[in-house]
C-alpha cells in the first residue's frame, strides 16, 4: 500500500482574488490571462488598488494537492512559506483542505509569496505574482519518505523559474524512480514553455518525466507549431502519458498509439477559470492512482474542472467526492 496517492510539489502562494473589469487591467498595464512575475513593490501596489478580494491558499500544484484531498485521495505537498501571517494562512487552509505538508518554513525575509489575480466578467483570470519565499524551496526540503511511497510526484513547470527548486525537483524524481513510481508535470503557462523549452523537452525525452499536463496553447509553444494534430504527435512520442485540456471542447489523452477524447462537462456559468487546469489535473491523478482507465480518469478531471469554473477562487465548497458519487463517476 503507498501512503499517498500523489505528491505535489509547487509554488506555495496564498491566492488574493478579486473582481475587475476590462479598463482595469489595461490602466494597470497588466498582461491579460497570463501569469506576470512582479516584485515587491509592483505587488504592494497591486494589492492597494484591487477591490474586495478572497484570500486562499494556492499555486497551481497546492491546487491539485487539495483537488486529489477533495475526491479522498491522499494528497501531500512540498512548498516554502515564510514563518509569516500568510505563511501560516497557507499552512493552516492546505492541511485543512486534508493534504499532508510538512515543509519547514522559512525563518525571516522573504516573505510568504502572493499573487493577485483578476477576474474579469467573461471569466479570464490575470495573475500577477510575488513569488516571495517560494524561491527558497531547495533540495533540503525533499521527504524522501514522501518521495518514495507516492504513487505519482506531481510538480508545475512554473518551479522552473527560481534555480533551488530545479534541484528539490530531480532528487524528489530520482527517490520516485528508485521506488518504481511516477513523475508528472504541468506545462504550466504558454510563457513559462517559451522560457524553458528545451529543459522541459529534456525532463520528457530523458523519462525523468512520464506525464504531462499541458493546454493547447502551452503544447504549440512547447513544439513551436500551430498545428495541433502536428503537436499532439510530437508529445506522443516524447512522454509515456500526455492529458491536454481543450477548453469548452473537453479534452484528449494520449498514451503510444491509444487516444481517449474526453467530452466537456457543460457549466451554466463562467465565473472564473482559475485552476481549472489544476482541478482537471486533480482528477485525472486521482483516477489514474486509483486504477480508473484513462477515459474515465478524464471524466473526472473534467468534472472537477467543470465545479471550479463556476465559482471565485480555487477552492470547492463542495466535496468532489460526493459529486463524483452523484455524477457516477465514482
Amino acid at each position: 500500500m503507498s501512503e499517498f496517492d500523489v505528491l505535489c510539489i509547487g509554488n506555495a502562494i496564498v491566492d488574493i482574488i478579486a473582481r475587475c473589469d476590462e479598463a482595469f487591467l489595461v490602466e494597470n498595464d497588466i498582461r491579460r490571462g497570463t501569469m506576470n512575475l512582479v516584485d515587491a513593490e509592483r505587488a504592494a501596489l497591486l494589492y492597494e488598488r484591487m477591490g474586495p478580494a478572497i484570500e486562499t491558499s494556492g499555486g497551481s500544484a497546492g491546487n491539485t494537492a487539495a483537488g486529489v484531498a477533495s475526491f479522498g485521495g491522499k494528497a501531500a505537498y512540498f512548498g516554502k512559506v515564510s514563518r509569516d501571517h500568510l505563511g501560516e494562512i497557507y499552512t493552516h487552509d492546505i492541511r485543512a483542505q486534508g493534504v499532508a505538508f510538512d515543509t519547514r518554513p522559512l525563518e525571516g525575509e522573504p516573505p510568504t509569496a502572493r499573487s493577485m489575480i483578476f477576474v474579469t466578467p467573461d471569466g479570464e483570470r490575470s495573475m500577477n505574482t510575488y513569488l516571495g519565499s517560494c524561491v527558497e524551496l531547495g533540495p533540503e526540503d525533499v521527504e524522501a519518505d514522501k518521495a518514495k511511497s507516492a504513487k505519482v510526484t506531481y510538480f508545475e513547470g512554473y518551479l522552473w523559474d527560481p534555480p533551488r527548486a530545479k534541484e528539490a525537483i530531480r532528487m524528489t524524481a530520482e527517490l520516485a524512480h528508485e521506488a518504481g513510481r511516477e513523475v508528472a508535470m504541468s506545462l504550466s503557462d504558454p510563457f513559462c514553455v517559451d522560457r524553458y523549452r528545451a529543459e522541459f523537452l529534456e525532463l520528457m525525452r530523458s523519462k525523468t518525466v512520464n506525464i504531462v499536463f499541458a493546454n493547447e496553447h502551452e503544447l504549440a509553444s512547447l513544439y513551436e507549431t500551430s498545428s495541433f494534430e502536428e503537436a499532439l504527435a510530437a508529445i506522443r512520442k516524447d512522454c509515456d502519458l500526455a492529458c491536454v485540456t481543450l477548453s469548452e471542447r473537453g479534452s484528449i489523452v494520449v498514451r503510444g498509439d491509444e487516444t481517449v477524447e474526453i467530452e466537456p462537462v457543460r457549466v451554466p456559468e463562467v465565473v472564473d477559470t482559475t485552476g481549472a487546469g489544476d482541478l482537471y489535473a486533480a482528477g485525472f491523478l486521482f483516477g489514474y492512482t486509483n486504477g480508473k482507465s484513462l477515459g474515465q480518469s478524464g471524466k473526472l478531471g473534467s468534472m472537477a474542472a467543470s465545479r471550479v469554473i463556476g465559482q471565485i477562487g480555487p477552492r470547492l465548497q463542495t466535496s468532489l467526492k460526493s459529486d463524483a458519487e452523484q455524477a457516477g463517476l465514482l
